[in-house]
């Protein structure tokens, strides 16, 4: 897929500009730019020239591989590499089809890095970026760079930046094209020295005091100042030779007058003015007259395609500016606008960053382009309004478990062993089924011990009665009567040998299975059982709701067996003593489920939400975070 910029992303290139700084701030790295900045204002051959610019393109440009220059006949041909970096001996064959595209088309292209049967250099993906060399309407030939793959946007801030170093290119055939005018090439060269004074610092208050110093010396001026736009007006924000000009509050007030006038008409203006520039100048007589000014040019800066600042230089009478000096000081201006800029953007503590950046998004939003932001931002701001302003079931959420609204207990009627066991926790039995019996073999030679006892003393008690002895029938009778109330006991003892389920229901716990024949004592639980059909629900509330919580309120709730399935709850009770668990108090709140159905089990949990009444949206999700907050804060508030 192949990209060109748009007239957003790359501006209409009206005058050169450009925004070669270093990526890197240690001291090899300065070293290595500065010669870098010397060869490349020192050039005297084409070669060298493409050669160090290719190199400070490359090195601003960050993720560079691989870049070339390739130059001819202009409009002609045949086109060839003028320089190679970061070696001169590579062979960058492949970047041929990307480079062949920008001279037919004559625009800047992103075309992936894969040139038609040459193998790249590199293993990784990448893009070719490719722009053609256009000076004065004519092709002088294309620079192409082989950068790593990254996203769109940096891909096009990339095209950008080429776009804008080009500028020096332009520049560069432009001298060539006068080269035979000795003054022609050394105003060239001035530009160039002016510009790299200015990008030989890291702050944007030295580059200006530097360049606008250079530049006063270098064109023999009285002051040369810099303005910069902040909101709708100029401020003055360098002036040569002097760090400290604040204090002359009316010359400054002039000069920001002066530049104002030139922002205005967005154009040159000459003091005295000349009869083939009819503009306005106003303010720069005011200011040539109040403060003894002879002669005063003022050059709107521009960067990415809009006015940034004012470029002001002043002269003595007897010095005018001419046409040649005028435009010396635009092309200067021109490459040094970007420049400052962006050393000023730079400079700007976060707080400003953070404003112009809300700025620029809100100018992108109300603007005519960026549909899709448009739509996002709106509708986030619908979604804003609709959870402030909707409402919407506050419900209280909480861990919640089954229990049986009652539970019976099976235990040993008397001390014995285990004989049989029929069921196990977890089966389901009816009313009158045999749960486990205990091993009657004792009590039934007890019972026959019993009814012996009974026959002798029968025996005895017929034999006293017959003998009139009536003091010993006394005694016969109570003996036969202690037998007799033995008898029943074990007839008691060996009936409830055969445990019984006293209701229809489930067996909660208890399994003998694995017991057989193992003793018990009186009074052991064997089984506990619950009825199928009687069942409450324990929600366990943390203490930060329970205050919400209210006997007779609905809920639901829903078991993680049956997630499908949600059943309706009222609470019926709550438990004013709460317990600890996994770092957290909970309530024990209970309720009464509207329907059980078969398929219950005790011990089941799941969730369970109670209902509470109708509350704001962005209440209801930002409540605990909020309620955390409060206590946070409370907590180390002195």
């Amino acid at each position: 897929m192949e990209h060109e910029p748009d007239a957003q992303s790359v501006p209409h290139r009206q005058e050169p500009g450009v925004s070669l700084s270093t990526a890197e701030s240690s001291p090899i790295s300065q070293g290595r730019d500065s010669h870098l900045w010397t060869s490349f204002s020192q050039a005297s051959s084409v070669e060298s020239f493409c050669e160090a610019w290719l190199a400070l393109q490359c090195r601003a440009i960050p993720d560079t591989l691989a870049g070339m220059v390739l130059l001819g006949e202009p409009d002609r041909g045949p086109f060839r590499p003028a320089a190679v970096w970061p070696n001169r001996r590579w062979d960058l064959q492949y970047l041929g089809p990307a480079a062949e595209r920008a001279i037919s088309e004559r625009r800047g292209l992103l075309l992936p890095a894969d040139g038609a049967g040459v193998a790249r250099r590199f293993a990784e993906p990448g893009w070719a970026v490719a722009y053609p060399v256009d000076a004065q309407a004519r092709l002088y030939g294309v620079v192409v760079l082989d950068v790593a793959t990254r996203p769109e946007a940096e891909l096009q801030e990339a095209l950008r930046q080429l776009h804008w170093g080009i500028a020096w290119l332009d520049l560069l055939f432009t001298r060539e094209a006068v080269a035979k005018e000795a003054a022609s090439r050394e105003r060239l060269q001035t530009v160039l020295d002016l510009v790299a004074s200015a990008a030989g610092h890291e702050r944007f208050h030295a580059a200006a005091m530097a360049f606008v110093t250079a530049l006063a010396t270098q064109l023999r001026c009285d002051r040369v100042s810099v303005g910069l736009l902040q909101g709708r007006a100029v401020t003055v924000r360098a002036v040569s030779h002097s760090a400290q000009f604040k204090q002359q509050t009316s010359l400054l007030r002039a000069m920001e007058a002066a530049m104002d006038e030139a922002l205005d008409q967005q154009a040159t203006i000459v003091y005295p003015p000349s009869p083939s520039f009819p503009l306005i100048t106003k303010a720069h007589a005011d200011l040539a007259r109040q403060h003894d000014v002879g002669a005063i040019c003022s050059i709107p800066l521009t960067a990415a395609g809009s006015h940034v600042g004012v470029l002001m230089l002043e002269r003595p009478a007897e010095r005018p500016f001419d046409g040649a000096t005028r435009d010396l000081c635009e092309a200067v201006a021109a490459l040094a606008a970007p420049l400052l800029e962006s050393l000023r953007r730079d400079d700007r503590w976060l707080g400003a960053k953070a404003w112009a950046a809300m700025r620029a998004q809100v100018a992108r939003l109300i603007g005519p382009q960026h549909v899709a932001l448009k739509l996002s931002v709106f509708g986030s701001a619908a979604l804003a309004a609709f959870c402030v302003l909707a409402t919407g079931e506050y419900r209280v959420s909480a861990k919640t478990v089954l229990e049986p609204s009652i539970k019976r207990v099976v235990a040993a009627p008397f001390q014995g062993f285990v004989a049989d066991a029929r069921v196990r926790a977890g089966d389901l039995v009816t009313q009158g089924q045999v749960l486990c019996t205990l091993d009657d073999r004792d009590l039934r030679l007890e019972q026959l011990k019993a009814l012996s006892q009974h026959g002798e003393l029968q025996k005895q008690y017929h034999q006293a009665l017959a003998e009139r002895k009536a003091a010993q029938v006394e005694v016969l009778t109570a003996q036969i009567d202690q037998v007799k109330a033995q008898q029943a006991l074990l007839s008691e003892q060996l009936a409830r040998t055969r445990m019984q389920a006293p209701f229809d229901g489930v067996v909660v716990s208890g399994d003998l299975s694995q017991s057989l024949g193992a003793p018990v004592e009186k009074g052991e639980t064997l089984f506990e059982l619950a009825p199928l059909d009687a069942y409450r629900v324990i929600v366990q509330v943390d203490e930060r709701d329970i205050a919400d919580v209210a006997v007779g309120q609905e809920g639901t709730v829903l078991f993680s067996a049956f997630p499908s399935d949600p059943l309706a709850v009222t609470v019926t009770k709550i438990t004013p003593v709460s317990e600890a668990k996994e770092g957290r108090n909970y309530f024990r709140v209970e309720g009464r489920l509207h329907q059980a159905p078969a398929t219950l089990r005790p011990a089941m949990e799941g969730v369970g939400k109670i209902s509470i009444d109708e509350r704001r949206l962005v209440w209801i999700w930002t409540r605990q975070a909020i309620d955390w907050l409060r206590l946070t804060v409370w907590a180390w508030w002195p």
